[in-house]
């Protein structure tokens, strides 16, 4: 039986139109759907090219200065004067007394200052210095037949060397006689007496001239 529809009611000669707006909007929907990826695509390539940019600009390496320059030394210019230039100076001499041909020129001679002599010096080293007449040969000989062994010394058995101090005036004479290291028991006594009655010296002399000096010699006393 063949179903009877009115021509509003029958719908099979809308359904190219139906087709046509849903491929329409399913087309619609798809390129939406392909442009929205492309816009989120965009903007995550665009973050990360910023943050590239960023990165590599933290990262550029410090420039390195170069050295100052050594100092400039200058050499000091030797200028050479040639031996044969003449110097040249004008002299101005002004003389209170006027120079002429007539006048005679003085010279002046400074008389040497005489040193004073101090005649009561006394020298412990000099140029000659004083010896015993005939030498000290004679002198000790001398001393060996005057000098007398202390009766004290002799019981006590002592012996040894007594050294005497004395100064030879400028005529010779002994004065200022005495023991400055001695051995006791009246060694010393006898040999103090001893030199005062020796002879006469032959004085030490400085530049030539006869001076006061001082000597010290030994007297030994030694039992025989």
């Amino acid at each position: 039986m063949e179903a009877k529809k009115t021509e509003s009611a029958d719908l099979m000669k809308k359904t190219s139109f139906f087709f046509s707006i849903g491929l329409l909007v399913t087309l619609a929907l798809v390129f939406t759907a392909f442009e929205w990826k492309q816009y989120e695509k965009s903007l995550i390539d665009l973050q990360g090219k910023n943050t590239n940019i960023f990165e590599e600009m933290l990262e550029v390496p410090p420039t390195e200065q170069p050295p100052p320059p050594a100092p400039i030394i200058q050499q000091p210019q030797i200028v050479e004067v040639p031996d044969e230039e003449e110097i040249k100076e004008d002299l101005n001499l002004k003389f209170d007394v006027e120079v002429t041909e007539e006048t005679k020129v003085e010279e002046v001679v400074i008389a040497p200052v005489e040193e004073k002599e101090n005649v009561d010096e006394i020298f412990s080293v000099v140029e000659e210095s004083a010896s015993p007449k005939g030498g000290y040969p004679a002198f000790y000989k001398f001393v060996g037949e005057k000098i007398k062994y202390p009766a004290q010394a002799r019981r006590m058995g002592i012996e040894g060397k007594v050294f005497v101090e004395f100064v030879v005036n400028r005529d010779g004479s002994i004065v200022d006689v005495k023991a400055i290291k001695g051995i006791g028991a009246g060694c010393d006594e006898e040999a103090v007496r001893i030199v005062q009655s020796a002879p006469s010296w032959t004085p030490g002399k400085q530049r030539g001239k006869p001076v006061r000096q001082k000597m010290v010699i030994p007297i030994t006393f030694k039992l025989g």
